[in-house]
């Protein structure tokens, strides 16, 4: 499954910070807690997801490439399906993702080196940070 070309401004990337999360099948499955900018161009490029929602103290923490989401008047909607996202690998919403890191994340999600997010951070020194939190 490819990204869409349109992702959000930082200003809603912000704005989607505590809103549900639903799956492909349209089921919630968690939260959205932040995002990741793009370490060269400053743009949004991971939404981070707590998955199992504010109740679940120790629920997983995963980035979605903000190519697979769209919001919408429920919260935010991921073209993936619930299971694929509780298999992904648990990011650190504190600390800043490594090109490695990315490029493992992007392949979990079928998004191969040579569209999206991969293509944007492959050819990026290895042990590179490509993406960070915004700084408050």
């Amino acid at each position: 499954m490819g990204e869409a070309s349109s992702l959000p401004t930082v200003e809603e990337a912000f704005e989607w910070i505590g809103a549900g999360v639903t799956e492909l099948g349209g089921e919630k499955v968690g939260e959205v807690t932040g995002f990741y900018l793009d370490d060269d161009s400053g743009e949004p490029a991971w939404l981070i997801t707590k998955l199992g929602g504010r109740r679940r103290a120790n629920g997983r923490v995963v980035a979605v490439p903000l190519g697979f989401c769209a919001g919408a008047a429920f919260g935010v909607w991921v073209a993936q399906e619930g299971a694929k996202l509780a298999g992904a690998p648990v990011v650190d919403p504190s600390r800043p993702l490594l090109r490695e890191h990315e490029l493992t994340i992007c392949s979990h999600y079928g998004v191969s080196e040579a569209v999206g997010r991969a293509a944007e951070v492959v050819e990026r020194p290895k042990g590179a940070v490509t993406a960070a939190p915004p700084r408050l």
